[in-house]
């Protein structure tokens, strides 16, 4: 089953879905639940959708992934027509993905957070360990660094010991996620700029051109020392083991699934645990989130079923299946708060 859900979506499939009309004409019934997105969702709704086709007997939702961006930009693309019902995420969903969604036609989105995730900084487990500021994160990986007097210019270092003294001579070579990526958006706000905002040139920036700002502090290197790596975080965690020295980014969740060869480093003295990211004490801790096209409710067949299981007790409580996954559950109330929102389907609001 899992296999299956990995594969491509077929040739009938798409046949089928294009059959239904165009989006204009509004939704007619789709052949099953498609969602798309985040790769570090991406298990979690593999998971759900291979329980639900057990206990309901029915065809397993496809589930796609094709990043946080690029997922969100095939959900809004209109109703109907074989577009997603769900767009998996990372991060929140921004104002100018909300406002395509309004402009083709998708008008009642529903957000719901299914739990926590952190992303990590990990070598291979052979590797050495050391610990990381916020601003040893910017320090080494934007692509401009303060220089003398208020100019900014291109990031000389190379080694990490030349970003910090406390730190390895080792060279800056870091494996990471691509612009499409949820895990790469929040690594930038979570990580880059926090870091940025701690050396004083910056903060100066910022309170002068917060535009300007934003611009150097989520700018990554270009030379090498940051690769762009692809959507699948697995890919990263392999390259590692082949790469001495070299430092990879992901999800918390692919950390758990790899332990025995990887490894992460602490980020302001903090390690990534379910704890640390479920109480908020680890830096780089993050919400998860799948978005749902109302409009495709009593349209699609299963759907706010399937979105019933995915935030069950089963699921995303506390010692539900999705943990053994490598999601940290939301605390209780949080949890039958959200379970609320899927159960009425309430739409959400315009992000500020």
């Amino acid at each position: 089953m899992h296999r299956t859900l990995l594969t491509a979506v077929s040739a009938a499939a798409l046949v089928a879905l294009g059959a239904c009309g165009d989006n204009a004409a509004g939704p007619t019934t789709q052949s099953g639940v498609l969602a798309v997105g985040s790769s570090t969702v991406f298990p979690f709704a593999s998971r759900v959708a291979e329980n639900f086709s057990r206990t309901s007997g029915g065809a397993a939702p496809r589930v796609e992934s094709l990043g946080t961006g690029g997922g969100i930009q095939k959900f809004c693309e209109g109703v109907g027509g074989g577009t997603p019902d769900i767009a998996n995420a990372s991060r929140p969903m921004k104002a100018s993905e909300f406002d395509l969604c309004q402009k083709n036609g998708v008008t009642d989105i529903v957000e719901i957070k299914i739990g926590y995730d952190g992303i990590v900084v990990a070598t291979a487990r052979t590797g050495g360990d050391f610990d990381l500021r916020l601003q040893d994160l910017y320090l080494g990986l934007a692509r401009e660094v303060p220089g003398s007097g208020e100019a900014f210019g291109a990031n000389p270092a190379t080694s990490w010991n030349q970003v910090n003294p406390g730190l390895p001579a080792q060279r800056i070579q870091v494996y990471g996620p691509p612009p499409t990526s949820g895990t790469r958006d929040a690594f930038l706000e979570m990580g880059m700029t926090p870091g940025a905002e701690k050396i004083p040139a910056l903060a100066a920036l910022k309170a002068s051109d917060k535009e300007r700002f934003e611009t150097v502090a989520h700018t990554l290197r270009e030379d090498n020392a940051w690769i762009d790596s692809g959507e699948n975080d697995n890919a990263i965690v392999q390259t590692l083991t082949r790469t001495p020295g070299s430092l990879g980014v992901f999800g918390f969740s692919f950390l758990e699934q790899n332990m025995d060869t990887v490894k992460p480093l602490t980020i302001d003295g903090v390690a990534p645990s379910a704890a640390t990211i479920g109480d908020g004490s680890y830096p780089l801790a993050r919400s998860l989130f799948i978005y749902v096209k109302k409009q495709h409710v009593g349209v699609t067949p299963g759907l706010k079923e399937f979105v019933l299981e995915f935030m069950s007790e089963g699921s995303a409580g506390r010692g539900g299946y999705l943990q053994d996954r490598g999601l940290v559950p939301l605390p209780a109330d949080e949890l039958a708060a959200q379970r609320a929102i899927a159960a009425d389907m309430t739409a959400m609001a315009r992000p500020e």
